[in-house]
């Protein structure tokens, strides 16, 4: 069985969306029975007394519209414990990577990603990244490239899904995953992780 964990900020609009959108993709291919798929967050401002808020609501009027339904879901916290259980650490944006890595004591296994690696997109800078912690923080360098949690841990050129949180546009948030969870598919696809 192949574990994946989306990651964002607050676990209450993109990494929901990621979990419940490739959910989707894999029972409309019969693969879900292959995969454990779940979403955390960075932080713990969606999380209250350990009760999680229920995924944002715009968040889930657009996964509403394409027949999604996120019924139940609250906000998790990711755990450092989560890097030996999944497979796939998946965020959202670089800022994401950043503190999971911190707070996963790195990734020495390269399990941590960004979902729009997987996008067949040309590589470039997203003009509707307005991602949390921004602080004059400036991402470089190339897909993948690593460097230690006590310096910018990760930088890359690929771009971040659009933040709805920031932007209100859920709809361009919901088709960057679909295209990123796409390609993340088909990625797991053609390594032949999958049976199908």
């Amino acid at each position: 069985m192949i574990k994946i964990l989306f990651i964002c900020t607050g676990n209450i609009c993109r990494s929901p969306m990621a979990e419940f959108i490739f959910k989707d993709m894999l029972k409309k291919r019969g693969l879900d029975h292959e995969f454990f798929v779940a979403s955390a967050a960075t932080s713990s401002e969606e999380i209250y007394r350990g009760v999680g808020n229920p995924v944002y609501p715009p968040a889930r009027k657009i996964l509403a519209a394409h027949g999604l339904s996120c019924e139940g879901k609250t906000a998790v916290q990711l755990r450092r414990s989560d890097y030996e259980k999944y497979d796939y650490l998946i965020c959202m944006d670089r800022y994401n990577m950043q503190n999971a890595g911190i707070m996963l004591g790195g990734d020495p296994q390269g399990k941590l990603h960004k979902l729009m690696e997987f996008a067949q997109r040309p590589t470039e800078e997203n003009p509707a990244d307005t991602g949390h912690n921004r602080r004059g923080r400036e991402a470089s360098g190339t897909n993948r490239k690593r460097k230690s949690a006590a310096n910018s841990w990760y930088t890359s050129e690929t771009p971040d899904v659009a933040d709805p949180w920031y932007t209100g546009d859920f709809e361009t948030a919901y088709q960057d995953i679909v295209d990123g969870c796409e390609g993340l598919l088909n990625f797991l696809m053609g390594l032949g992780a999958v049976t199908k």
